[in-house]
């Protein structure tokens, strides 16, 4: 059995997302920083027949990254699906002009150094596995720099610059990188970017393994 790793488990798009993998038949390791949350998580999943655990770390935490990666492969299996996609806070979304230097140094770290260190965690298990995905789940300052949130703006085109070359390079070695954009909120009413949707379709990513990137539903005007 091999495991889909989560980065940034919560009760939404998280939860919805363990449950398609684990329903496939991979073992599933939930990260995030409240142990509390990881538990409740955990608990519905084995509750589905899922093999679930929680693993506690901070994203701007190197170490504890590390630390939860390397501990999900030993408990669970290999990792061969990798999905990041934690909240950024709030302090990251500040207007343009009142962004300084030093505050991009949280965003990029939790966008780009992060993404490079979970990364090179579970590489090169994929590697020895001969197969590997890795999917990065961002919003539309991804691709539509939005000065009212700079920080993120900035993260995340430098996170999707940094996925897109693993997208080109990974590839002959049958890694496939994508990134999946939802353009608006993630509510559970929403015909295509609801949990249970985005899910489904992460997982359609995995399988079908087409292409860099894609969106849950068309940026608005």
């Amino acid at each position: 059995m091999t495991t889909f790793a989560l980065i940034g488990a919560g009760p939404g798009l998280g939860l919805a997302t363990a449950r398609r993998f684990g329903a496939a038949g991979h073992s599933v390791a939930l990260i995030a920083r409240n142990t509390e949350k990881l538990a409740s998580l955990t608990a519905e999943l084995a509750g589905d027949g899922i093999e679930a655990r929680g693993f506690a770390a901070d994203v701007l935490d190197i170490e504890s990254l590390d630390a939860a990666l390397y501990g999900s492969a030993r408990a669970l299996g290999p990792i061969e699906i990798l999905q990041y996609s934690p909240v950024p806070r709030a302090d990251f979304m500040k207007p343009v002009l009142d962004t300084s230097a030093d505050d991009l140094d949280a965003p990029l770290a939790f966008s780009v150094k992060r993404p490079v260190t979970a990364v090179n965690a579970v590489l090169p298990g994929m590697r020895e596995l001969g197969r590997g995905t890795l999917l990065f789940v961002n919003g539309s300052s991804a691709v539509r720099p939005n000065p009212n949130v700079a920080g993120t703006s900035i993260a995340f085109a430098a996170e999707s610059a940094y996925a897109r070359m693993l997208h080109d390079t990974l590839a002959p070695a049958n890694i496939h990188v994508a990134q999946l954009i939802v353009p608006g909120a993630i509510r559970p009413d929403a015909e295509h970017s609801s949990p249970d949707a985005l899910a489904r379709r992460l997982y359609d990513i995995h399988r079908e393994r087409e292409g860099f990137r894609h969106y849950s539903e068309p940026l608005p005007d």
